[in-house]
């Protein structure tokens, strides 16, 4: 059956279906969307069932607007050229004004980089399912945590996608405790991401008309959560979603993609495709920088579809803080005047998160801090 609605799934399939225990019996098997597939399943489980809406809310088609590309931004000489910097820092302003997500070309990390990381990910991913096991877990304090949907008990429904998630703060794991598959270069990658990071927030500090050290010195780019996404060949992607629309709960996100495509950007309420270059970084605007600049710059709502091709692999960078969840954030004050006032309150990155996750995935949380 197709999926239009919750209602009709309710009301046309047997009342005896146990959503939490189908969610608790594929969590307790540690294996993930791959495990089902490894397990040949033909079918998309019922826990997987979004409502159509998802496929086609916020858009005037469930097709993707092929009029539209995010911008493509080359860094080449920002550092040897101030009238190509600036050029630069022009480029990104209009990105993160009108678009919120970028791509970014010569951006100095080696291609050879970039595809290893992807291979590291599937590499990960695709070994025997006893060895992922071993880092399976919800438990929040791990540092690395390979989990399928981090929201799975709160979510309406579930995504067809796994995850290696790490902790990649000031104090990041040691290098033993990663998995042996993919070690070396999550170490080189994250160093090497991490790096970029400075030089990008550099760039946005000045495309607000900071100092170029403001938002580093602000702690943006002290911590980051390094997430490894798979995306498993889905038999019935009409069904389900690869990941369901939602907006980041971070500064910004650094994103490297595969070949296989299906992230999807909402820009002026069509779904627009991110089409992949190979070795670009996709660059987003999170919630938190949103707030940080008094809305200048937008953090808009993204997904990624489920495909008959796969996997997908992708590797997101979330930069939020070194951890600290204390942190108090509002909007920058060299950026209001009594022509521009604050919108939001002041909120602390504790509460922020608490409300992110307890609203749900697909509605952004910034409204529930505005003045």
């Amino acid at each position: 059956m197709v999926a239009t609605s919750t209602d009709e799934l309710e009301a046309g399939a047997d009342f005896g279906y146990d959503r939490i225990s189908e969610l608790k019996a594929f969590d307790d098997s540690k294996a993930g969307v791959q495990g089902l597939v490894e397990n040949g399943v033909t079918k998309v489980p019922r826990m997987f069932y979004c409502e159509h809406s998802n496929i086609s809310d916020g858009s005037t088609s469930s097709e993707p607007n092929s009029k539209f590309s995010i911008p493509t931004i080359d860094l080449t000489g920002i550092y040897e050229d101030p009238i190509l910097r600036d050029g630069v820092v022009g480029n990104l302003r209009y990105a993160c004004e009108k678009w919120g997500f970028f791509q970014v070309i010569n951006h100095g990390i080696p291609t050879g980089v970039l595809d290893e990381m992807i291979k590291g990910t599937g590499r990960f991913h695709q070994q025997d399912a006893k060895v992922r096991k071993e880092y399976y877990t919800r438990d929040p304090t791990r540092k690395v945590v390979y989990v399928s949907n981090y929201s799975l008990y709160h979510d309406p429904a579930a995504n067809w996608r796994d995850t290696l998630g790490c902790v990649m703060t000031a104090h990041p794991p040691e290098a033993e405790d990663l998995p042996v598959v993919c070690r070396d270069i999550v170490v080189e990658y994250s160093k090497k991401v991490k790096a970029f990071a400075s030089i990008l927030f550099e760039l946005l500090s000045e495309a607000l008309g900071l100092n170029r050290f403001h938002l580093e010195e602000m702690g943006c780019a002290e911590g980051f959560l390094l997430l490894c996404h798979y995306y498993p060949a889905c038999p019935e992607p009409e069904l389900t979603m690869g990941n369901s629309k939602h907006t980041d709960n971070d500064f910004i996100t650094i994103l490297l993609q595969d070949h296989i495509g299906g992230l999807q950007v909402l820009h002026d309420n069509q779904w627009v495709d991110v089409t992949p270059i190979h070795g670009a970084l996709v660059i987003n605007i999170g919630d938190l920088l949103q707030l940080l600049t008094n809305d200048k710059f937008i953090s808009v709502q993204h997904r990624v579809l489920a495909n008959h091709i796969g996997p997908r692999i992708s590797v997101a960078s979330l930069f939020r803080t070194d951890g600290d969840e204390s942190l108090v954030f509002g909007p920058i004050k060299e950026l209001l005047s009594e022509e521009i006032p604050p919108l939001y309150r002041d909120v602390s990155l504790k509460e922020y998160l608490t409300y992110y996750y307890a609203k749900g995935i697909g509605t952004s949380a910034l409204s529930h801090f505005k003045l």
